[in-house]
C-alpha cells in the first residue's frame, strides 16, 4: 500500500516509522515545513519531536504536499486538531481527495465538532474515511514495541479492509463502526489525564487515581452516548485503554501538565515548557461547553476547566469535587 503520512510530529513520524519497516507498504511523511524536513533528511530521525527513533532507509520525505499525496492509495492525517480542517481544503483545492484516516485526538476549537463532522463539512461524502485511536505512546510505537489500536469507518468494508491492509503483528488494528465513541474517547481521555496528572502531583496516592480513571470513563461514556455513540466502546481500547495509559503513563503530555499545575507553575509556562501540543487544555473548554449544551454531568471535566481558567485555585476546586454529595455509581 502506498501510504502518505500528514503531519510529522511525534505521532506522525512514529506511525510512518512503523509502517516503512514494513516492504508492502510505500510510506512518504510530509511536513509542510520544508526545513523540518531538510533536517529530517540530514539527522536520519526527528530530533525536534521524536529524538532517538531512526528513519527507516525505505521511508521517504517531502514537502511538497502535491507530490506526497499524488500517489497515495491511502492518506493519513497525524496533525493536532486545528490543523485538520486546512489539512481537508488543501486536498479538496487541489483535487486530492483520496480515501483518509485522521489520527487527530480532540475537538475542534470555537466550532465544538468532533473530528468526523469537520470531515463532513470539508471532504467529498462519497469517499471512504475513517479515524485511528487506542492507546499508543508515539515513542514506544516507533521503537517497535507492541500496541493495538481501533479503526472506526461508518463504512464498515472500508473499515474491515483498511484494518486488515494496516494489521501487524506489532501494531494490531482491530475495526469498529462506532466513530462517535472512539473520537469521544481518544479526546476526552487528555481532560482526564491532566485532572490524574493533579492527583498524582498533590500526592493524592493509588486510590484516588483509580477512582478518578473510573469515574472519568463514565464522564466519557456518558456523553458519547448522548451524541449517539456506543457506551461499550469505551470500554475498548480507544476509550478505558487510552485513558488508563494516557493518565498513568510517564510519557503523557497532558498528564504533565497536572502534575506541573499541582506543582504551582502556571498554564503558560508549562505549555512553554513542553515544547509539544497538550490537546486536553482546549479539549477541556470545548468539551465542558458540548457536556453543558447536552446536560452531561461531567463533574471532573468542570473541575480541569476552572483550574486551566484560574477562576479557582487547584486546593480549592479539588475540594469542591471530593466534597460532592453520595449518589448511584450507575
Amino acid at each position: 500500500m502506498r501510504l502518505t503520512v500528514l503531519g510529522a510530529g511525534a505521532w506522525g513520524t512514529a506511525l510512518a516509522i512503523a509502517y516503512a519497516r514494513h516492504p508492502e507498504h510505500q510510506v512518504t511523511l510530509w511536513a509542510r515545513d520544508a526545513q523540518h524536513i531538510a533536517q529530517l533528511a540530514q539527522q536520519g530521525e526527528n530530533s525536534r519531536y521524536l529524538a532517538g527513533a531512526p528513519l527507516p532507509p525505505s521511508l521517504a520525505l517531502s514537502a511538497d504536499f502535491s507530490a506526497a499525496v499524488s500517489d497515495a492509495d491511502l492518506l493519513l492525517v497525524v496533525t493536532p486538531m486545528a490543523g485538520l480542517r486546512p489539512t481537508l481544503q488543501q486536498l479538496v483545492e487541489q483535487q486530492q481527495c483520496k480515501p483518509l484516516l485522521w489520527a487527530c485526538k480532540g475537538i475542534e476549537a470555537n466550532t465544538g465538532l468532533l473530528p468526523h463532522q469537520v470531515v463532513a463539512e470539508c471532504y467529498p461524502p462519497d469517499v471512504p474515511v475513517g479515524v485511528l485511536s487506542g492507546p499508543s505512546f508515539a515513542k514506544e510505537v516507533a521503537a517497535d514495541l507492541p500496541a493495538a489500536l481501533v479503526l472506526a469507518s461508518h463504512d464498515v468494508d472500508f473499515a474491515d479492509r483498511t484494518a486488515q491492509a494496516l494489521h501487524n503483528p506489532r501494531l494490531r488494528l482491530y475495526a469498529s463502526s462506532d466513530v462517535i465513541g472512539v473520537e469521544i474517547g481518544g479526546a476526552v481521555k487528555n481532560v482526564m489525564a491532566i485532572a490524574a496528572g493533579m492527583a498524582d502531583g498533590l500526592q493524592f496516592g493509588m486510590n484516588s487515581r483509580a477512582a478518578l480513571i473510573t469515574r472519568g470513563l463514565a464522564e466519557m461514556a456518558r456523553l458519547a452516548s448522548r451524541l449517539g455513540g456506543e457506551a461499550h466502546t469505551l470500554s475498548g481500547l480507544a476509550g478505558m485503554g487510552d485513558l488508563i495509559l494516557t493518565c498513568t503513563g510517564d510519557l503523557s503530555r497532558n498528564r504533565r501538565v497536572g502534575q506541573a499545575l499541582a506543582s504551582g507553575k502556571t498554564l503558560p509556562e508549562i505549555l512553554a515548557e513542553l515544547g509539544h501540543v497538550a490537546e486536553g487544555v482546549a479539549t477541556a473548554y470545548e468539551t465542558q461547553r458540548l457536556a453543558q449544551a447536552l446536560q452531561v454531568d461531567m463533574p471532573i471535566t468542570e473541575t480541569v476547566c476552572a483550574i486551566l481558567s484560574g477562576t479557582v485555585s487547584i486546593h480549592t476546586a479539588v475540594s469542591q469535587l471530593l466534597e460532592r454529595g453520595p449518589r448511584h455509581e450507575f
